[in-house]
């Protein structure tokens, strides 16, 4: 009797499983349960349908490919090769590659990722920034080479010559799309000058245009301080940075529109703003000189000349009241000053001269006494109406 081991069994039936051309190449259909994905990066399921299940497994260096995140209940396309793990002594199917039955995995990936940054507000009206009317400088993050960079420069430089535009050369489809998409967002978010920024590029499938349905360039639109057109693909494509930007453009040439005026409508504008403000200052004008005509017919105006003869009398009255009790004024303060003349006349030394008296000095000095002079003393005698000069030659005291 032969008898093998649980290892040499495992080992054998694992060598026969891939010896068959069938099932080294197969496609499996069936729903996700018992999903897991570890931190290693592979991912543990099962695949069942109503009668049986299937253990599955995708290692990282396949699964980091697939645009949509697997889930429990997600009806699967499974493509790999069934082989058997040794060590448990399973069956399973090693899936390189996975597709959702029916819808197909972008459009899932798509409704994925939407549903999560609306959970989040990254949607919200409320962080949407107003677009600037009138910039100055205007940024736009496409590629350099195609019609949507020229219709988005020629559309800029007609409708708003005064706005300067800078455009970053950014590739907008392929893996390196996205991280080169967030790239030009921050470089331009970092230019002071710059009021607006378009990103987009033109038409194209869901798979060429898929680089603007990433969560990476979702948040580099979100977080960016400037305000941020989204202008991917035609009319009916919707993009998950459509979603997110401050405005969503239906393609490349009506984001240039909506971010400038148009200088001919601004221009006419300004016109009619002109003609209303004259109409209006003139209509003004009207009813302020019909109010002063009316002032004027209805008033003490109308019969000027009376009125300012009135006044005229008025104020002559008052002139020659005023006149009069100054003059009456005057007349007291005169009579006033007379009285006190006279009283000080009455005063004066002159005076006492008047009446037959005189003052006598020697050397400046009044003399009082006889005893302040002496015999041959030069004195001055001053008289009403002049002065004499004398010289003592006798000097008699009272007895």
């Amino acid at each position: 009797m032969n008898v093998l081991t649980v290892s040499q069994v495992n080992t054998y039936i694992k060598a026969l499983l891939d010896e068959i051309p069938p099932i080294k190449n197969i496609y499996i259909t069936g729903e996700i349960s018992n999903f897991k994905h570890y931190p290693s990066g592979h991912m543990y399921f099962t695949l069942k349908d109503s009668k049986s299940q299937l253990k599955c497994v995708m290692f990282s260096s396949d699964n980091y490919k697939i645009k949509f995140n697997p889930e429990n209940g997600i009806k699967v396309i499974c493509f790999g090769q069934i082989g058997v793990y040794e060590r448990d002594g399973v069956y399973q199917l090693y899936v390189r590659d996975m597709q959702v039955e029916g819808i197909g995995s972008l459009t899932i990936a798509f409704e994925q990722l939407k549903e999560k940054l609306e959970k989040e507000g990254l949607f919200s009206e409320t962080n949407k920034k107003p677009i600037p009317k009138y910039p100055k400088k205007i940024g736009v993050a496409t590629s350099n080479m195609g019609a949507a960079v020229e219709d988005i420069k020629n559309i800029l430089s007609r409708r708003f010559p005064l706005c300067e535009v800078v455009v970053v050369p950014t590739v907008v489809q392929g893996e390196s799309a996205p991280n080169d998409i967030v790239k030009s967002i921050r470089f331009l978010d970092s230019m002071e000058d710059i009021d607006t920024i378009i990103v987009g590029r033109g038409g194209g499938s869901i798979e060429d245009l898929w680089a603007f349905n990433t969560e990476e360039v979702a948040r580099a639109v979100f977080n960016c301080s400037k305000p941020v057109i989204s202008a991917v693909g035609h009319e009916t494509d919707y993009t998950i940075c459509d979603f997110v930007a401050d405005l969503r453009a239906p393609t490349p040439s009506a984001a240039a529109e909506l971010a400038v005026p148009n200088i001919e409508n601004e221009r006419l504008m300004i016109e009619n703003f002109g003609a209303a403000i004259e109409t209006s200052v003139n209509y003004i004008v009207e009813k302020k000189e019909e109010k002063l005509n009316n002032i004027k017919n209805n008033s003490i105006l109308s019969d000027s000349d009376s009125f300012f003869k009135s006044i005229e009398e008025n104020v002559g009255n008052t002139f020659d009241k005023i006149i009069n009790s100054f003059k009456n004024i005057l007349l007291i303060k005169e009579n006033e000053l007379k009285g006190t003349a006279n009283a000080l006349n009455a005063l004066s030394p002159l005076a006492v001269l008047g009446r037959g008296y005189s003052i006598t000095s020697k050397n400046g000095v009044v003399v009082k006494r006889v005893s302040d002079v002496n015999i041959n003393d030069e004195i001055k005698v001053i008289l009403s109406g002049g002065n004499v000069k004398a010289v003592i030659k006798e000097v008699t005291e009272n007895e």
